[in-house]
């Protein structure tokens, strides 16, 4: 018979609370703070997670329609619907955003626009974005 043993891992670190955003910090080390900052923007980040939440209730067959869900969740249908247009987004481009790497264009306002529902022409809009936005970083320089 084996003895069961049991082992515990501890890692140093705090979660530092700013306005609208948390930060872990790690121990100072080499002289270094161990803060991991992030560019996320949580408005984006929340809106994505209710669409998906509301998406996935739609899924489940918890709501029988959009306008039953809106009347349930005391939204307005069309902020619902509009909503729910985020989780069409490409994979990779909701990673970006989870990782706060979105170029600075890229923001909730922006999102709630209508957007190709392809997701290859999803990609050139974020690159023209992107392209943009080094352009007007040159031009400032």
């Amino acid at each position: 018979m084996t003895v069961a043993t049991s082992i515990t891992v501890r890692v140093p670190l705090t979660i530092r609370h700013r306005p609208g955003r948390k930060t872990v910090v790690t121990p100072v080390r080499d002289g270094r703070e161990g803060a991991i900052p992030t560019r996320a923007d949580p408005a984006l980040l929340k809106a994505l997670a209710r669409a998906f939440r509301y998406l996935k209730l739609l899924d489940e067959g918890c709501y029988a329609s959009i306008s039953e869900m809106a009347a349930a969740e005391k939204i307005e249908r069309g902020y619902l619907g509009t909503l729910l247009r985020l989780t069409l987004l490409a994979p990779d481009i909701v990673e970006v955003i989870l990782d706060g790497r979105q170029p600075e264009g890229m923001t909730l306002p922006a999102l709630m626009e209508p957007f190709p529902v392809d997701w290859a022409e999803q990609r050139t809009s974020a690159m023209l974005l992107q392209q943009r936005q080094a352009a007007m970083r040159q031009s400032a320089n």
